[in-house]
């Protein structure tokens, strides 16, 4: 009777472990996919004149009635490694930034392709830094992610998938800086998720308004433009941002890295339906292997949550 009780006991347990550790995974499948869609709204805002560096500027400006309060409380937090939260913040912020400007100017599926060769770099990065030990499961299912990309964004005009212009250059730092960012969250696992992300922000803020400056960019649309903008940031990406920095924080580099892949699949479909293109065959695949990807990943997740 009593190992019937423990039994139950147990399998209870494990079952409210393993909703745990879902939890970072559906967070980062939320994430990217708001981040595979943000590229519309953002051409929206442009088409109504406000330039790139205005638009990242306006949204952060829109997540301070979050990140106000946060920092008032848990400002501490900074004085346990100041310098990692500066990198941290000055790297998300070109994240952002880069990315912004590059889905903007360049070609989307482009742009993807080239910021998505982020799981390489902080697969490296978690690794040298971190040490982060990478058993052939994980290898490849990281094999499995990648080929997934190349085959589903892989278009015979755009040639291979190496910077030739401004944007192309952006997007690839922006992948640069976001493994850069994941690893720095992770090496601040001691703080609190909301004051990481809320200083991730104020690095967003930090280097637009700095760009804003340096290039004498100025602020001419009409009001309803403007609180589009800070109304998109308020929402949209306040829940993206926390989203990001959860997931990051709650699981290993590499595994957050494949799993915000899934970003690929929702920009690839949604550029092709909201400019009335046909997803093909190829696109097709390569979506299922970056799903596929992130679901061994998921699994594995909770596999050795429930072994350990």
């Amino acid at each position: 009777m009593n190992n019937n009780k423990d039994s139950i006991s147990q399998s209870g347990f494990i079952a409210k472990y393993n909703q745990h550790t879902m939890l970072p995974v559906v967070a980062l499948l939320f994430a990217s996919t708001m981040w595979g869609l943000i590229w519309y709204p953002l051409r929206l805002l442009e088409d109504g004149g406000l330039h790139g560096l205005w638009a990242t500027a306006l949204m952060y400006c829109g997540t301070m009635i979050v990140a106000v309060p946060v920092l008032y409380k848990g400002w501490r937090e900074w004085l346990t490694h100041p310098f990692l939260f500066f990198f941290m913040a000055i790297a998300a912020g070109w994240t952002n930034i880069a990315f912004i400007l590059a889905v903007l100017d360049g070609n989307v599926v482009r742009v993807l392709l080239l910021f998505y060769l982020s799981p390489l770099w902080a697969t490296l990065l978690s690794v040298f830094f971190l040490g982060e030990h990478l058993s052939r499961r994980a290898l490849g299912i990281l094999a499995i992610a990648m080929v997934g990309a190349v085959v589903m964004l892989w278009h015979e005009s755009l040639g291979f998938p190496a910077p030739k212009d401004t944007a192309d250059w952006l997007a690839l730092s922006a992948g640069i800086a976001f493994a850069i960012t994941n690893v720095l969250i992770h090496k601040l696992n001691h703080a609190s998720v909301m004051v990481k992300t809320a200083t991730g922000w104020l690095g967003v803020l930090f280097l637009a308004f700095i760009l804003i400056i340096f290039t004498q960019q100025k602020l001419a649309v009409s009001t309803e433009v403007i609180a589009g903008a800070w109304i998109l940031g308020a929402v949209a990406m306040t829940m993206m941002s926390v989203a990001v920095f959860y997931g990051v924080t709650n699981m290993p580099v590499h595994r957050s890295a494949i799993i915000l892949l899934f970003e690929i699949v929702v920009g690839a479909v949604s550029s092709i339906l909201l400019t009335n293109e046909v997803i093909e065959l190829r696109e097709w695949i390569g979506g299922g292997l970056v799903i596929l990807a992130a679901y061994l990943t998921a699994t594995s997740q909770v596999e050795e949550g429930t072994m350990s």
